[in-house]
Parts: C-alpha cells; sequence; structure tokens
C-alpha cells in the first residue's frame, strides 16, 4: 500500500468510529455517557489528519496519530470505569449524596443528574463493551497513522 492509502485508511476509520458511534446514538436510541462523549473529540482532531493528502507533511499524520491514541486512552480508562477498575468523573455518577440539601435543592440536584451512567455497559459484543471496541480500534487507527509514516510518498 501506498502513504496516500493508508493514510486514506486511517480517516474512513476516524470518520467510520464517529459516524458509528451517532449511528448508535440517533438511529439506535443508545444515549452516550459523558465518557462517550470525551471519546469522540479526538477522533474530529484525528479527522485534521487530512492535510497529510494535501501537504506532505509528517505533522499532519502526527496529529492524526494522536487524535486517534487520545481516544483510545479515554476509551481504555471509559473501560476500567465499566469493569469497576476505577472511578468515573463526578458527572457520570448518579449517586450523588443528597444528605443536608433541602428537598428542593436534592430534587434540583436529581434532575440534573446524567441519565447514562458511565459504570454501566450500555452495548458489547463478544464481552467487549463499545469503549472497549474503540480502543482497539483507535490503537489500531493510530497505528495505520504512524506506519504511514514509514512508507514512500
Amino acid at each position: 500500500m501506498t502513504r496516500r492509502q493508508v493514510q486514506i485508511a486511517a480517516l474512513a476509520g476516524s470518520l467510520g468510529l464517529l459516524l458509528g458511534a451517532l449511528a448508535f446514538e440517533y438511529l439506535g436510541g443508545l444515549i452516550p455517557c459523558p465518557l462517550c462523549i470525551w471519546q469522540r473529540w479526538p477522533h474530529l482532531v484525528a479527522l485534521a489528519g487530512v492535510g497529510a493528502l494535501l501537504i506532505p507533511s509528517p505533522a499532519f499524520a502526527l496529529l492524526g496519530a494522536g487524535g486517534a491514541a487520545t481516544s483510545g486512552g479515554i476509551a481504555v480508562y471509559h473501560t476500567g470505569v465499566e469493569r469497576g477498575w476505577f472511578e468515573g468523573p463526578a458527572s457520570c455518577a448518579a449517586g450523588a449524596n443528597l444528605s443536608g440539601l433541602s428537598p428542593q435543592e436534592a430534587l434540583d440536584r436529581i434532575m440534573a443528574a446524567p441519565v447514562v451512567r458511565c459504570d454501566e455497559v450500555a452495548w458489547e459484543m463478544l464481552g467487549l463493551s463499545m469503549a472497549s471496541w474503540n480502543a482497539l480500534a483507535s490503537f489500531g487507527i493510530a497505528a495505520l497513522w504512524l506506519y504511514s509514516l514509514r512508507l514512500p510518498r
């Protein structure tokens, strides 16, 4: 494969993951938790790697690799939260301490709490959650970006 073909495959990977996440959300009705949303943003950065197709600079490929790897790192963290290895961020927990609050303050806090928890697996395939699959795919995409730098133009 040529450098260009590998970079197109990496771009298609990030775009595919983003479109897949949106399809699960808007077509499948699977509401994302905050960590799910966090995993999407770095793939938008990875799509900036399209510049590598236009300008032969390794900076764009490194930007694509960095974006994909960042999403993979967040996905590993999310997988750890789902499996109880790590505590999730406060924005992902529905079990807030309501003691010492007035009934109105408690109701306001409950109503503002996220509906979807980060520590619950909403979808899985072959024993891996969506976050786990995103980690594998994202690190694979990052590897494609880095591999493309070894290929001749």
